[in-house]
């Protein structure tokens, strides 16, 4: 079967535009929000498919989801959001040198799939479908759980050699359309309006209707996106620190494996040396008192034969040889 079946069509196929509006009006406001939807198609009609989608900016981006399977013939669509503070940095470019500071984006998305076991697959499908409307504590840490047998899958993924992992690179584009820019300039095409000034300037007290309500709903806004940043980004601590642990328990039963071996084999290696070292000083024991004996044995018959007169000067050996048999 061809193994290009297996990976998912991704659309937009190279880009992702993030349009940068400003909230010029109350009916804008809630449409200020830099987002851009991506799909994910499963081609196939046979394996699930599991997808990762990295980004090299993580904190100017909130991706959801950044992972999940895809069944055969199925869809998953991915909602990408521009922070709103990324978003603000990314206008005031724009504000000073035009579209050509936003024409060169570096950020860059990646959109990583794999085939994923069928019994796997199907039992993650159907606790997430069972927790998608509840949000009850239990529910929370059950999906928790569920991310981390995910994040644990493709470790397992990443660490095989006979895995095909299937890669799509995207760029980043951002654009501010002529209505958004006309509002950011004053008469003479630069810097910021001077409405914008004058609504810097004017107080609470002294704001109309529509100015308050316009600032209610921009506050509102903020609030929410850092409310869902703030669960995201502990969701995401709370799974790096179990991903740690896990980590750290893996290595600490390797390292005690490591361990056992070597004291095993040095336990064999050290009984040996002891053998060697006690051997080898009896034998150099018994090697003295041999060759002492047969030395003094030697000396005496010579000297019984008359030829060694001498070694009777010797002061040590000139004794030995004077003794009686």
């Amino acid at each position: 079967m061809d193994s290009t079946s297996y990976a998912l069509e991704v659309s937009p196929e190279s880009t992702l535009q993030f349009t940068l509006t400003r909230d010029a009006s109350p009916e804008k406001a809630a449409d200020g929000t830099a987002r851009c939807v991506m799909t994910l198609k499963h081609p196939g009609n046979s394996s699930y498919l599991a997808f990762k989608v990295k980004t090299t900016q993580p904190r100017r981006y909130l991706v959801r989801p950044n992972q999940g399977i895809v069944a055969p013939g199925s869809t998953e669509t991915i909602n990408i959001v521009l922070v709103e503070k990324e978003k603000q940095i990314l206008l005031q470019s724009f504000d000073r040198l035009g579209q050509s500071a936003l024409d060169h984006s570096k950020d860059k998305f990646l959109v990583q799939s794999c085939v994923v076991d069928e019994s796997f697959a199907k039992n993650y499908l159907s606790q997430k479908d069972s927790l998608n409307d509840d949000h009850s504590p239990e529910a929370i840490q059950a999906g928790k759980e569920l991310t981390e047998s995910l994040i644990s899958m493709w470790n397992a993924v990443n660490a095989a050699d006979d895995v095909q992992i299937f890669n799509r690179k995207l760029q980043v584009r951002h654009v501010v359309p002529p209505s958004s820019a006309a509002a950011g300039e004053t008469p003479s095409g630069k810097g910021p309006s001077s409405r914008a000034q004058l609504w810097d300037k004017t107080s609470l007290e002294n704001m109309t209707q529509e100015q308050m309500f316009m600032e209610i709903s921009t506050l509102r806004r903020k609030y929410d996106e850092l409310v869902t940043f703030s669960v995201n980004l502990t969701a995401e601590r709370d799974i790096l620190n179990n991903t740690l642990e896990q980590t750290k328990r893996d290595l600490n039963r390797e390292i005690a494996k490591r361990k056992d071996i070597a004291a095993s084999s040095g336990g064999k290696d050290g009984k040996g040396d002891v053998t060697v070292k006690k051997s080898g000083g009896g034998m150099g024991l018994v090697s003295f008192l041999f060759f002492a004996i047969v030395i003094f044995l030697v000396a005496v018959k010579l000297s019984m034969m008359g030829k060694v007169d001498f070694l009777l000067e010797a002061p040590v050996l000139g004794d030995l040889m004077r003794m009686e048999l």
